[in-house]
């Protein structure tokens, strides 16, 4: 099982972290040891002072395939949830600045909390999803996946050019605008269409 997640999807978040929009998506892996389930506690890594949450719809995959077209791609996702897409934030920093990869500040261990899945036919509209994050109580993150640059199908489509797509895969779908830093002893909430999903404590 793999984590494909995409950066840099949502206009709003690229302006704020001050980055290029994209011609086509950015793809980077975290490895199975970043799955957070069951709402168990994220442990603040001590090699970064500044871990932030970045709140994504992420979709289950559901058979493998590659070189999938648009408008078959949806019939590979048999999940919806939500997931925090937790960075090290100075860690990525330094490494851009340094043109290297971004996997030591989005890929550590436990960097990737994920709710459970609902199925797809819950949704009327997949690029219609309202989702938010909340941070002790106060909302952070507010997002709406009509708003995605490259929309689910498209990013489908576009990773199973490069990757075997298997079942179990779980797609991470960019982040809004919003995102703030964590501290010990935070409590981090998201809701997926008004549905508190995920609910968890920084430790």
């Amino acid at each position: 099982m793999k984590i494909i997640c995409i950066g840099r999807n949502y206009h709003d978040h690229i302006k704020e972290l001050g980055n290029d929009v994209p011609t086509e998506p950015v793809i980077f892996l975290k490895p199975d040891t970043a799955i957070l389930k069951n709402n168990e506690d994220f442990y603040y890594p001590n090699f970064s002072k500044q871990i932030q949450h970045e709140v994504e719809l992420i979709c289950r995959i559901g058979k493998e395939g590659k070189h999938i077209s648009p408008e078959f791609a949806l019939n590979y996702i048999d999940g919806i949830g939500l997931g925090i897409d937790m960075t090290a934030r100075d860690v990525q920093n330094e490494l851009k600045t340094k043109g290297l990869p971004w996997e030591l500040a989005k890929s550590f261990n436990g960097s990737a909390p994920i709710s459970n899945f609902s199925e797809l036919n819950k949704f009327t509209d997949i690029q219609n999803i309202h989702f938010s994050a909340q941070v002790n109580g106060i909302e952070k993150q507010k997002g709406n996946t009509k708003m995605m640059i490259f929309p689910v199908k498209e990013i489908i489509a576009f990773v199973s050019k490069y990757f075997t797509l298997k079942k179990g895969d779980i797609l991470f779908t960019g982040t809004p605008s919003g995102v703030s830093e964590i501290k010990i002893g935070d409590r981090i909430e998201a809701t997926l269409e008004n549905e508190k999903v995920l609910d968890f404590y920084i430790k």
